[in-house]
């Protein structure tokens, strides 16, 4: 704790407005406010935001990963065996690292629910025709991963947007 504050102000809460900061700037037009525009933030202001927090969710599933991963080799010896409890298994390490930073950005609930799925369902849907036998395990591997950030980004930008650009 520096000058009498915490690190709860990084957690992503809004300070009250003070009256220097109140403008007419802070009045969003009806088109500015169906673009999904914050308050005071120009079109280059928000997409920062919106990149920031997508940067910081995909650091949050790497630690995950990094540091739930060589837990998993101890506590199921032979999980790399299997690509589709693997993949789950690896979905799970990043959603809790993931989960967790969004809860300490303060981020909804819907939101940190919306964004664990979106770890889940590429493998869930690639699960299927790799049982079949028609994908193999490294094409789950793959096309998981990148359908995931795919995902992660829909709700951020057309039904979220405004819990992002903060």
């Amino acid at each position: 704790m520096t000058s009498g504050r915490d690190l709860r102000h990084v957690a992503g809460g809004r300070p009250a407005p003070t009256l220097a900061a109140m403008t007419t700037t802070d009045t969003l037009t009806t088109a500015q406010q169906a673009e999904g525009h914050a308050p005071g933030h120009g079109r280059g202001r928000t997409a920062w935001h919106l990149i920031r927090h997508y940067l910081e969710m995909v650091v949050a599933m790497l630690v995950g990963m990094v540091t739930l991963g060589p837990l998993e080799s101890v506590v199921w010896p032979g999980l790399h065996d299997r690509t589709d409890v693997m993949v789950l298994v690896m979905a799970t390490n990043m959603a809790i690292a993931m989960s967790g930073w969004m809860w300490f950005r303060r981020h909804s609930w819907p939101a940190i629910a919306e964004m664990a799925g979106a770890m889940y369902l590429p493998f869930l849907v690639l699960l299927v025709p790799h049982w079949a036998g028609a994908i193999s395990g490294d094409a789950v591997m793959t096309w998981g991963h990148l359908l995931m950030l795919v995902l992660m980004a829909l709700p951020m930008v057309w039904w979220r947007r405004d819990e992002y650009v903060h």
